[in-house]
């Protein structure tokens, strides 16, 4: 497959950073993805002028995030592989709006995917958590669960992908 291709050497510092969700309620949708999937708000930055606001998340060690803002900023961008919430203020009050989450057809957006050292472990975890339950994917070894905005989350261990995709 051409795609397996190394890259030429101007693209060789590229990287994916942040995926980004549209989200109604960054209330809901950060008490979710911090106390129930353990993410870490790495930053906000308001965009008053857009009337939007965008939080960073990721899985980091507290004590390597800079303190300094500039500083701060940098190192957010630098991270691998952030979610990026995007509230657009106000939506939390229409009643009426919802995001297309790309699941209602089966024609656009999946999900993300967390990784987890044990997916049994890490689903009765998030039951305890809140109000959140796993749905057992296709796979045996494999969970979805849904955000406050409807968007799936795959739960997958890495050390059990190989097995998953040789049954």
């Amino acid at each position: 497959i051409s795609a397996l291709v190394s890259p030429t050497c101007s693209l060789q510092d590229y990287m994916l950073q942040q995926t980004m969700l549209r989200v109604k309620d960054p209330a809901r949708s950060l008490d979710f993805y911090t106390r129930i999937l353990g993410m870490m708000l790495l930053q906000k930055i308001d965009f008053p002028s857009m009337r939007f606001t965008f939080y960073s998340l990721g899985y980091e060690d507290k004590a390597d995030i800079p303190a300094d803002v500039k500083e701060r900023t940098a190192w957010t961008f630098s991270r691998r592989a952030t979610l990026e919430l995007t509230h657009n203020w106000g939506t939390e009050c229409d009643a009426d709006l919802s995001y297309h989450n790309g699941n209602n057809e089966r024609r656009g957006f999946g999900h993300i995917g967390i990784a987890v050292p044990d997916v049994y472990a890490a689903c009765k975890l998030f039951e305890e958590q809140g109000s959140v339950s796993a749905v057992a994917g296709r796979r045996k070894g494999l969970a979805f669960v849904q955000d406050p905005d409807g968007y799936w989350i795959e739960i997958l261990s890495p050390n059990n992908m190989f097995s998953l995709m040789s049954s």
